[in-house]
């Protein structure tokens, strides 16, 4: 009787496997069905999107987390907000453009920051002083940031003030 027993307990325990690395892109289907219909044909960056060398980069400062959505706290008012890198064709002629989804009442609101050529990943900071390049701006973020970055190439600082997104350069 024992061993029936033990038998059933080990069947009707789940195993736990690693999230794969679709997991670590995943983000409400609501926001995914807008995404779909919003910007058709594109898809958001994933680790196999990067080359070896820039995805050992990436994970070097960001572990196992998807080089195209960060979930962060943009607008400062706790609401589910998404930044994603979403892209359209294969390198060298891919295009990638920087949306910020915001939850609202009627569901989601995507607003494009950025678009540019090639393979960019995105990650958020706390909030603080982000100088430009140039030292000729800079932004006091109260509320934490996205950085949008073409790795070992540039990156920029996104801000949100209560009013309007602002954006500084922060490397070349």
């Amino acid at each position: 009787m024992m061993c029936a027993g033990s038998f059933y307990l080990f069947v009707l325990i789940p195993t736990v496997t690693p999230a794969s690395s679709n997991d670590r892109c995943a983000f409400p289907p609501d926001l995914r069905d807008e995404i779909s219909k919003k910007y058709p044909g594109t898809r958001v960056v994933s680790l196999a999107d990067l080359s070896e060398y820039r995805r050992k980069l990436f994970q070097k400062d960001h572990g196992a987390r998807c080089p195209g959505v960060a979930r962060v706290n943009f607008y400062g008012d706790g609401k589910p907000t998404y930044a994603l890198v979403l892209i359209t064709g294969e390198n060298p002629k891919r295009r990638a453009e920087l949306i910020v989804a915001h939850q609202v009442a009627e569901g989601w609101e995507t607003r494009s920051l950025d678009v540019t050529d090639g393979t960019p990943v995105v990650w958020r900071e706390g909030p603080g002083k982000y100088d430009d390049l140039y030292e000729k701006k800079t932004i006091r973020a109260t509320r934490p940031v996205i950085v949008f970055c073409g790795l070992e190439s540039w990156s920029v600082a996104f801000a949100w003030t209560g009013k309007e997104v602002e954006k500084v350069q922060t490397s070349d």
